[in-house]
């Protein structure tokens, strides 16, 4: 018996480490934006869709003949915020977030019960003299427990990050607000650093320098990291994930 406890144990921390097993060597996954866009087809992502698309045919402005003024996004007073499907505009992501949270509890239980039955046709007189010398049916059972348990826990973040990225119009929804997706990526030697942000916005939260800051964007979807051999060196290997995450102790 005691040699099935060990394979049983194993077999259990297996199974309810299957979902974890299938992020061994990968970063956490975002949840998908509340309306993404479908790239046009495979292999085409949505914003390299989004740009390759021809621009909607508008209809002419009017203008007077020999007029120094016209209208128009073209126009020198014209519009030329992000607008439509392909329109690039640029996000300003400003974090600088601090959080503390510290939590305490205790409790503790005690309780005691005592069983004596002096007289019941007999049976006690009849178990007194079956009993070892110095027990009697007085006192049958005298029970006493008690309990106690104390917890502690403290957290302490504080992240900042301060970038500009470029994005681009994906998709265009059926109430005006966009979708929009962009990322970057810079390789220094050999390390790659890659920052990744989407979300959706509003038209008129973009401002008049066609920006946008992070904080305006429903549904911010923001990655900062990178791979390569320092990023590499920093992970334990996948053996090692997997140990960690299949031993029960």
């Amino acid at each position: 018996m005691r040699s099935l406890v060990a394979p049983l144990l194993l077999a259990l921390s297996t199974l309810t480490a299957c979902e974890r097993l299938e992020n061994v060597g990968k970063e956490p996954a975002f949840s998908p934006v509340d309306s993404p866009a479908q790239p046009v087809s495979v292999g085409v992502s949505p914003a390299r869709a989004a740009i390759a698309a021809a621009p909607p045919v508008e209809a002419r402005f009017g203008q007077e003949r020999a007029s120094l003024w016209r209208s128009g996004p073209s126009s020198l007073f014209g519009d030329r915020r992000a607008s439509r499907g392909g329109d690039i505009l640029t996000v300003l992501i400003e974090i600088d977030d601090e959080a503390q949270i510290r939590n305490s509890s205790s409790r503790s239980r005690a309780g005691s019960d005592s069983l004596a039955v002096p007289q019941l046709v007999g049976i006690p007189q009849t178990l007194d003299r079956l009993l070892p010398d110095g027990a009697t049916s007085s006192n049958l059972a005298d029970l006493s427990s008690a309990s106690s348990s104390s917890g502690e826990g403290a957290v302490q973040r504080n992240e900042r990050i301060a970038l500009r990225v470029a994005a681009t119009v994906v998709e265009v929804l059926p109430n005006g607000h966009m979708v929009i997706q962009g990322s970057q990526e810079v390789r220094v030697n050999y390390e790659l650093r890659d920052l990744q942000v989407a979300g959706i916005v509003r038209p008129e939260d973009i401002s008049r320098q066609n920006t946008i800051t992070y904080d305006k964007i429903a549904g911010a979807r923001i990655a900062y990291g990178g791979r390569g051999q320092i990023s590499d060196m920093q992970q334990p290997r996948y053996g090692q994930q997997v140990l960690d995450i299949v031993l029960p102790y």
